[in-house]
């Protein structure tokens, strides 16, 4: 072949530049940095490798040479070493500390997280905007004890989401208690980074949902039908035949009389108005999608003459309950697990759904509203004693409108306006 004369000079005299292709190691030993997570890099740097970190954008990266020369056979080593530095950074350490104990120069750091607990709980219940101490207890001791024992077990999680997913994954998705858990544990976690001096990568996700999540379509409903009077006594009385049935129908009557959602028994106070007359007050408050349930004073409605003189026992704290957890619908749950056990409440549920009904903890409230319309007690009044809106009041107990609607009409057909000219 005869080249050009020119393009020989050309070449002779400007030789083409080198082409350098990456080596494969080199990709996968980047690669694998990557995976690590946001912020993460290696690259070469003066025939060393360079390690990156930056996990907040718009911060300045940190960064550190690792003690291997930029080789294919060092790969591994490197790659394990960069593993080591990562999961001491996920425990609180910047990155040249993580270094230096991953290469065994510095002590390793525990963060002790039995202590950041006691001090947030000091701080929830001390400082501006504090909470009472027992709703500390109900909203945020069972859940933060279970993350500090996970903590500082011996395989502990390592990214809030895994915590969170360990601390809920026992209650179903979108359930109050799902919720409340996983509220309280994200707020233990801000704290802990803005307070207790831990690491970013322990600020939970500002998004929950995919932690709470949502009901199921089918979920099954609390809300039941309500049970006639009688039905309740007989039930009551056939429960009275021991000691521990004795505390479950205590709880039973004051569901009954008092229209209580089961939560509410672990609520209850007796109070005195300035002229000395006692009465029962429920410090249950919640927000949900129904609204907002408020601390209210309780008005009972007992079965026709029956006086179970729940009050006077209660004042003299006399009255035997059995005991109730206060976590999420711990109540109802108990309750309904002892019922499903009697004989006389099986018997019960079989001859209500003969009716084309269903039976539940929540029978005994939803008898509470019956009882109350049969009285003539207007839905606003019957809302405000029950804890809950007008709305959710016509919406949950559709016979409370047509009870009120009968008795106005009843009332303005017996008016002596009615026939005057």
């Amino acid at each position: 072949m005869v080249m050009n004369g020119n393009l020989r000079t050309f070449l002779g005299h400007n030789p083409l530049p080198k082409i350098v292709r990456k080596q494969r190691w080199e990709e996968t030993l980047k690669e694998d940095v990557r995976s690590l997570g946001h912020g993460w890099s290696i690259q070469e740097a003066n025939g060393k490798m360079r390690l990156k970190w930056r996990y907040v954008p718009n911060q300045k990266d940190q960064s550190i040479m690792l003690p291997f020369s930029w080789a294919e056979n060092l790969r591994k080593a490197a790659t394990t070493r960069i593993n080591n530095i990562y999961n001491l950074t996920l425990e609180g350490h910047n990155l040249k500390a993580a270094s230096k104990i991953a290469e065994g120069k510095a002590p390793k750091i525990e963060r002790n997280w039995t202590q950041c607990l006691t001090n947030f709980e000091r701080y929830k219940t001390e400082h501006e905007n504090a909470i009472t101490q027992k709703t500390f207890e109900h909203d945020y001791s069972k859940v933060l004890l279970d993350a500090v024992q996970l903590l500082e077990g011996k395989q502990p999680p390592t990214t809030p989401a895994d915590l969170i997913e360990l601390c809920i994954r026992d209650w179903p998705p979108g359930s109050a208690t799902r919720k409340r858990r996983t509220n309280s544990l994200c707020q233990f976690l801000e704290y802990t980074v803005t307070r207790e001096n831990a690491p970013v990568s322990w600020l939970p996700p500002k998004d929950r949902k995919t932690h709470i999540g949502r009901k199921a379509a089918n979920a099954k409903t609390q809300k039941k039908d309500p049970l006639t009077d009688q039905e309740i006594l007989n039930l009551i009385e056939d429960l009275q035949t021991t000691e521990a049935g004795n505390r479950w129908a205590n709880a039973l009557k004051l569901l009954t009389v008092y229209g209580l959602r089961p939560v509410e028994l672990t609520h209850l106070h007796v109070k005195e108005t300035p002229k000395g007359e006692k009465y029962l007050f429920c410090s249950y408050e919640k927000r949900s999608g129904g609204g907002i349930t408020k601390p209210r004073r309780l008005e009972p409605l007992p079965i026709g003459n029956t006086d179970w003189k729940l009050l006077a026992l209660l004042d003299a704290k006399i009255i035997e309950l059995p005991k109730l957890s206060a976590e999420g619908n711990g109540v109802a749950e108990q309750i309904r697990k002892y019922l499903e056990r009697r004989k006389a409440w099986t018997s019960l549920k079989a001859k209500v759904k003969a009716r084309n009904e269903e039976l539940g903890t929540y029978s005994f409230r939803h008898s509470y509203s019956v009882r109350g319309h049969k009285l003539g007690i207007d839905s606003g009044s019957m809302a405000s004693a029950m804890g809950h809106s007008l709305e959710v009041h016509c919406r949950e107990y559709p016979w409370s409108t047509t009870a009120t609607i009968q008795t106005a009409f009843d009332r303005a057909r017996s008016s002596p306006l009615l026939n005057s000219p």
